[in-house]
């Protein structure tokens, strides 16, 4: 049988390509050559598609041909060369903006290319911190509680505000991942800066309870009805909170700990809640489900990230290699979920 052909996207134009760079080193060294061909598709920061010959320390599109999509025809042409692509699958390895907000989903889509993980939809939809917020709490799934700020809008009284959430808060980007824009604020002054720097990445911005809690995340995989949630990994950041820094920075003291140390029942909620949260969003093949679990036992799901990171120190794959899953023998199940070969995610053993 021919070794189905993979195209690896990478890089991006959003905050977090160096992240998805680190992730494709690993996903590409990962990845049987003998079961697949992978082909490197490199988007560069302006949004310009490469096909590169090679994925070494330095990446450069100098000399590669560009990539332009054929849609409808389940190829892609390169110029000037005028080469015909035509991959079996598309495996992002991307994030943010332009890569798991929908858009390379919805290419595969015109392209009539499968692509890994979640469609166009849901993509859209877990990308959006707000729609995903009230979908679930319009399903019965506990939330941190918040209010929605748009750019244009005056800054919102810090006092009044404290009274009906807390002290101190916390202000988001709607649509952006990797803590990317997120700051911890106790003043006026302080919101209106935080604000300003999240509105920077969305236009929609989410000013949330500060919550002292536990930070518990949970790796799903599979086909909803045939989908998997794993044990669960606890986060320690080395700071007030699990920031950009905290998550990428070689320097970084932040643990991830797997699994974490919780009580059996707590354990199950969470994973059930991980579960039920995937399929209700309409995610397929991967997300990374995260929850704060504070002291009095109430969980609340934070967010779903359909395309989680794949570096060393990532939590997606540590926490099914917990679960005797390596990490190529998950890529492998990844892609070939894609393709529609694995209906069902099947329990794992050492």
């Amino acid at each position: 049988m021919d070794r189905p052909t993979v195209l690896l996207l990478f890089g991006g134009e959003s905050p977090e390509h160096e992240v998805s760079v680190s992730s494709a080193r690993n996903v590409y060294a990962a990845i049987d050559n003998a079961k697949f061909d992978v082909l490197l598709g490199y988007i560069d920061r302006h949004g310009k598609w490469w096909l590169l010959d090679k994925l070494g320390d330095d990446v450069t599109p100098h000399g590669a041909p560009q990539l332009a999509p054929a849609l409808g025809t389940g190829s892609f042409v390169t110029f000037p060369n005028g080469r015909v692509v035509k991959p079996d699958v598309i495996l992002p390895i991307l994030h943010g903006h332009n890569g798991e907000d929908g858009s390379v989903q919805g290419l595969a889509q015109l392209l009539h290319i499968p692509i890994v993980g979640c469609d166009m939809t849901a993509s859209a939809i877990c990308m959006d911190k707000i729609a995903t917020k009230e979908i679930l709490r319009a399903n019965g799934i506990d939330i941190v509680p918040y209010e929605k700020h748009h750019k244009g809008q005056p800054v919102p009284d810090f006092g009044k505000l404290s009274t009906m959430l807390g002290s101190p808060l916390f202000v988001k980007p709607a649509r952006a991942g990797s803590s990317v824009g997120v700051s911890k604020v106790y003043s006026d002054d302080e919101l209106a800066r935080a604000l300003d720097e999240a509105h920077e990445y969305s236009d929609a911005a989410l000013i949330e309870r500060g919550v002292s809690a536990r930070e518990i995340e949970v790796a799903v995989l599979g086909n909803p009805p045939h989908h998997k949630a794993s044990i669960a990994g606890e986060i320690k950041p080395d700071g007030d909170f699990y920031s950009y820094d905290s998550k990428y920075d070689p320097a970084s003291q932040s643990e991830l700990i797997v699994p974490a140390q919780l009580e059996p029942g707590t354990m199950r909620r969470i994973r059930d809640i991980a579960a039920r949260s995937y399929e209700l969003l309409g995610c397929k093949g991967l997300t990374r489900v995260d929850f704060f679990l504070l002291d009095d036992d109430t969980i609340y799901l934070n967010e779903l990230n359909t395309l989680p990171g794949f570096t060393n120190i990532s939590m997606y794959p540590k926490l099914w290699r917990e679960e005797g899953m390596s990490y190529a023998a998950l890529i492998e199940r990844l892609i070939f979920l894609a393709l529609g070969r694995i209906v069902e995610t099947e329990e794992t053993e050492e």
